[in-house]
């Protein structure tokens, strides 16, 4: 139990990010077609208009990474107290998040890049505690 507690803000922190992209992956695979047909008009006047389905895949994909390996970086981090896992979960939700915002800065969507500049801040607070403490 001491080793959650010595590590609270790194778990919780992996908890958000799982939560955050294992649900929307979930929610790209369930609603497929009305996330594609959402983000297809979303980019229609982007360079990204006809490789929204690819794009979306790759998203998707990271996402699920990510998701997976924050979840078995916690398991890492209470089994043996290594954080190599939760780093790699980190640094892969980082590159979706900076995914993400470069797709809504393309897009022009400021007030989405902005929501994503809020889960970004989260991330990088974790890379540095679980960099800062290896």
């Amino acid at each position: 139990m001491n080793t959650f507690y010595n590590n609270a803000t790194e778990i919780t922190i992996l908890l958000f990010l799982i939560i955050t992209f294992l649900q929307s992956g979930f929610d790209k695979i369930t609603d497929w077609n009305g996330n594609i047909s959402w983000l297809k008009e979303h980019f229609s006047a982007t360079p990204f208009k006809n490789i929204v389905p690819l794009l979306v895949g790759i998203i998707l994909v990271t996402e699920i990474v990510a998701g997976i390996l924050c979840s078995v970086g916690i398991y890492q981090m209470l089994t043996s107290g290594g954080r190599t896992i939760a780093f790699n979960g980190a640094i892969l939700s980082a590159i979706t998040l900076l995914m993400l915002l470069f797709g809504q800065r393309i897009a022009k969507d400021y007030e989405g890049a902005k929501t994503i500049a809020v889960y970004f801040i989260p991330t990088i607070i974790l890379l540095f505690l679980l960099q800062v403490h290896k």
